[in-house]
Formats: C-alpha cells, structure tokens, sequence
C-alpha cells in the first residue's frame, strides 16, 4: 500500500523520483505527489489520480533539483484528492509516510491547541506538524525533533523527511511499515519497496522497527531506537531491473502467468535433485534436531491467496507427513486466543513479506516461544527477519496486484517442504518419495501444457465476461483452488464470484443458481471424480452453465459439461498448481475483454502494510 521513494545525489532528483513511483504503481494508489529542492527552498507538486497527472503537471512546471521524495498514495483517512495526496508540509518540515497513525486525533488536537494548522483530512499531516513543533521547541535539530516525535506516535509508519534549510540531507523512520536503503558511489535513494531501486542498486540494507537513519552525500548514518549508531550489512537482492518489466507483454499479469513454468526452475536448484530422488533444504536444519522435529503440530498463518495456498498446503502436509495441520486467517489469529506452545511451528506465508496482519501473527508467535518457518518470495523482508528459518519461493518481482506466480510458487514450496518433512519423519517409503519427486520434475512441463490452453481459455472468457455471477467448485485439495479462481475474477473483473466446497452446495449455495449461471469445476480424476460429477448435475439441472477444468484424458467428461478445459493428468498434489493455471487465465481475459484496470484493479493494494 502506497509507494515512497526518496533520492540524494548529483543527478535532477524529479525524473529519478518519478520513475520510482512507476515502479511502485503496482502497490495500489490513487493520487502522487513529489517534494524537491530548487533555489533554496522545497518546491511541492501533487495530484489526485494516476501518476501521468503528475507527470503532466510537472512537464508544465519543472522542478529541478539534486534531492527529493515521491509518494503514491492509498487513500485511508480522507478522500483521494490532492489536498490529502503526499507530501505535507508544515514550516520547513515535508514528510511522506505509509502506514496509520492510530492516535492522529489525540495529536492533532493537542497541537491545534498551540497553533498548528491543518489543511488536510490525512493522519500524515499530524507527523510533519508534530516535528515541526519539536524542531522549534528543541533549537531547530532535526534529528532529534525526529527522534522525540516518533516516540509520540502510535500505530504503523514510513517515513521520510526533508527539511527545507538542509541541502542534500533526507531522514528515515519506519515502525510496522516497510523501508528499504540503498546507495551507490554518487546517491542515496530510500524506497517503500525493492523494484523501485533496482535500476541502480541491488545491494540493499533493510531497515528494522524502531530504526531511523540520515541519508545525505555523506554517507548513511543509521541509528537504532535508542538513537544508538548501529552497522547493518547489505543485503544482495539477484533481481534484474527486466524482471520489473512487462516483456511485450499487455499486462503484468499475463506476464507472471507466463513465468511460471521457468519459476519451478528456479525453485527446484539446489533442493530437489533428480540424480538421487532426494529434497534438501538445508535452510530448515535448525528446525531439527538429527531427525527429530523440534514442533509436534504445525500452524499456517495467512492472507488472501497465500491463505489459499495454506490450505492446500495443509492437506499435503497432513497427507505426506502425518503431521496436524491449523490454517487460519493472519487478521484472525490473534483474536481467536490461539494456543501455541514451543512445540508449534508456525508457518506464516506472504509474497511480499510486509502483509502487516501475517506479520502481527507472526510476532505472537516469537512471544509464545513458537519456532517459525516463513514461506515468503522477498528477500530480507520483515517476515523473513523476524522467523527462524525462511523458504523463499525465488517467484521475481510479481507487479500484478492480483497474484498468479506467487500462489504456485507457494504450492511448490510447501509441497517440498511436506516430502522433506515426511521423509525426515519416516513417514514416506523411499520408492515413493523417488515417484513423487520425478514426478514434480516435470511440472515445468505440465505447466506449458496448461498455458498451450490460452486461446480456448479466451474463448471461454468472451462467452461468460457478462455474467452477474460465477460459482466456482472443487474437493479435496482442489477446494481451495476454487476459491482461488473466484478470487481472481473478482479482484480484476469486479464481477461476483464464490467459490465452495463442491459437497456444500446443497446446503444452501445452490440457490444462486439461475437459468445460464456460469461455473466452473475442478474436475480431476481421482476419488472424488464421481461425487463432483453428481454435484455438476445438480446445478446444470437448475440451469447453470458448467465448465469444466478436467484431465486430457478424461473421455467421457466433454459430454457431461458446456465448455472442457483440458488439463494435463497429474498426481493429486501437483493437480491444484496446473488447475490454477486456467483459473488465472480465465480470470486475466474477463477482465481484459471488460476493459478493467488488470495490472491495478480499483481499491486494491499489491502489499496490504495495514491492519
């Protein structure tokens, strides 16, 4: 949820700041805003809408200087318009910020009551305003005016300041939200996520709660909360600034779709060898003691589509590891009094590592003692921090708000991790794992065969793009895929979709079915093939137009159903990462035929950094 970026050097700061926040747009936003300094003083330029009216507005009217910041901005308290777009300025004092300030009221009053006023809606405008009247009070030293504002200010933040009689010189603070660092030989740039910076850096230091830091020509200077200088090294990031473009293709999202079969690649080097059918994941040794677990049960924490991929995750895991598996909503967990103990794992899983409610969860785990093993694709970001042991999911940058590579990298990851785990525990004979893993080697290739499906896929799309409402259903492991497919529609279609457990529609989802009501089924050949054959009947004999996603070698199936979208054949456990291909798909060419936003569907943010 919204974007910073920030910038020192030789170089004009504007067009450095604005190609930041392009490279930010996928976080979700609806107005921008950058602060430079020319001529001795902070020349601010905002906007209400997408970055080309800013873009627009600066081409009318310059500003030119060598240090600045940009944000874009995701509406929270206020409406989208450019007297609450970023930044704010109060005396010399101009600060973006992500994240909430959870006692703006309580502030604003009090320093209202000395005189300060307020010209927007936001809970931002309450940090500039509060360290400008600490700048005056303490002899006008910035730093220390940062240092006892923030102390004051409850709730989540990123925030970066300037201050209008300091050349070259920006400050830092985060607290819940993200911030990245980086420099080169001439620059400092600070940013609210990695793609932003790529183009110049890929060493980069991430910043910890309660860190602030100076960025000027200097040099970087960074402190802990107690204002102590600390060291910190860089961390290397092996992302390219290619892999943050779309490639010739439309959208990002079609992107992603397609990087997926490469992604598995990327997944399998160095943890699944097909020589010696073994997994290694060497990340996880501490997390054993020999071949013994340090955990007797495992809890998965999650939001969105990764709490989708937790719940095929469990299934694997209970089936191969015979190990108890809790899946629960990350914005849920605490509120439920969990019981956790140190023989718990807890698994918190996010793409960006910053989901704030997987993060919250993820922090009373450490509390209760719980050894956590985080599923997560950034490197070096919070999530991965904070827990014992990380399995990253090497997805690349994923630009699309709505995720698609992301959520079978996750699968993948925790399809591995459950045969590592099963094997460890005895639980898997050695011909088994050997099948199991020859079997997840040709995934790569299982995935092309899926996305060889597009054309027919499009077709399909056109057929039911002016639908009211789609139903989605699947069993077993394939459940949580329907839910994925609705998901997606719904993100970037804006068209109602549910998706449910195939055997629960008769117990009262059935009813939204009408005369052409389009859904689409999970159609694999296993144990469940009959029952959701029989739950298909059920709702065609209300009216409904099916589709099915099914296996290629199902020969009877094209009779049973409107539209085949024929899969590849697979085990159970790799079925739901190919039926998520044609989900995803489907969902991408409704939405493009609609002519809605796809890579940034409407109130939504790629990174969710707030409770």
């Amino acid at each position: 949820m919204c974007g910073i970026i920030g910038y020192v050097g030789n170089e004009n700061a504007t067009p450095i700041l604005l190609d930041g926040l392009r490279r930010l747009e996928y976080r979700g936003y609806d107005s921008a805003g950058v602060a430079v300094f020319e001529n001795d003083d902070v020349k601010i330029q905002r906007t209400e809408g997408k970055l080309s009216n800013l873009e627009l507005a600066l081409a009318e009217s310059p500003i030119k200087g060598s240090f600045g910041i940009g944000h874009t901005r995701w509406a929270t308290h206020g409406h989208p318009t450019e007297t609450n777009a970023h930044p704010h300025r109060s005396g010399d004092i101009i600060v973006v910020h992500n994240g909430i300030i959870e006692n703006y009221l309580e502030l604003k009053d009090l320093l209202a009551a000395d005189g300060q006023v307020f010209t927007s809606e936001t809970d931002t405008e309450v940090i500039c305003h509060l360290i400008d009247y600490h700048y005056q009070l303490n002899g006008k030293d910035t730093l220390n005016a940062i240092r006892e504002s923030i102390t004051k200010l409850k709730g989540s933040f990123a925030i970066v300041i300037m201050n209008a009689k300091e050349r070259n010189r920006l400050y830092v603070a985060k607290r819940g939200s993200p911030l990245v660092v980086g420099e080169t030989k001439d620059a400092r740039f600070v940013a609210s996520d990695i793609p932003a910076l790529l183009p110049y850096t890929k060493d980069m230091l991430f910043l910890e709660d309660g860190d602030h830091a100076v960025l000027s020509s200097e040099g970087i200077e960074l402190f802990d909360e107690n204002g102590a200088n600390i060291e910190r090294e860089f961390q290397h990031v092996p992302w390219s600034p290619l892999m943050a473009e779309k490639g010739g293709y439309k959208h990002f999202m079609l992107k992603e779709i397609f990087e997926q079969p490469k992604i598995m690649q990327d997944i399998f080097t160095g943890r699944v060898s097909g020589a010696r059918s073994t997994i290694v994941l060497d990340e996880l040794k501490g997390l054993f003691d020999g071949n013994k677990a340090r955990f007797d049960r495992i809890s998965i924490v999650a939001c969105g589509t990764s709490l989708h991929a937790a719940m095929i995750g469990k299934h694997m895991i209970e089936s191969l590891a015979r190990v108890p598996v809790s899946v629960d909503y990350a914005s849920e967990f605490r509120y439920r009094e969990p019981i956790l103990d140190e023989r718990t794992l807890v698994i918190p899983i996010s793409q960006s590592g910053e989901t704030a409610d997987t993060l919250a969860a993820e922090k009373l785990a450490k509390e209760r003692n719980c050894p956590v093993m985080a599923v997560c694709n950034v490197v070096g970001s919070s999530i991965t921090r904070i827990a014992d042991a990380t399995l990253y999911i090497y997805a690349g940058p994923e630009i699309g708000v709505a995720s698609t590579k992301a959520f079978t990298a996750q699968l993948v990851v925790l399809y591995i991790f459950a045969l590592y785990l099963a094997d460890k525990l005895n639980k898997i004979e050695n011909d088994i794992l050997k099948e199991r893993v020859a079997e997840l080697l040709t995934l790569p290739r299982l995935l092309k065969q899926a996305l060889s499906l597009a054309d027919d896929v499009m077709r399909i799309a056109k057929d039911i793009s002016d639908a009211s409402n789609i139903l989605y259903i699947g069993r077993r492991l394939n459940f949580p895929v329907a839910l994925e497919g609705a998901l997606k529609l719904k993100e970037i279609s804006y068209l109602h979709a549910e998706g449910f457990a195939a055997g629960e529609l008769k117990h009262g989802p059935i009813a939204l079915i009408e005369q052409g009501t389009p859904v689409v089924a999970v159609v694999p050949q296993d144990g469940t093939y009959d029952k959701i054959l029989s739950n298909i009947e059920e709702v065609k004999a209300r009216g409904a137009y099916t589709i099915a996603i099914a296996s290629d070698q199902d020969e009877s199936i094209s009779s049973k159903v409107d539209e085949v979208i024929a899969v590849p054949k697979t085990s159970k456990y790799l079925t739901p990462i190919v039926a998520a291909i044609p989900m995803q798909l489907l969902a991408y060419y409704v939405a493009d035929h609609k002519g809605t936003d796809v890579d940034q569907p409407r109130n939504l943010a790629k990174s969710v950094t707030v409770e």
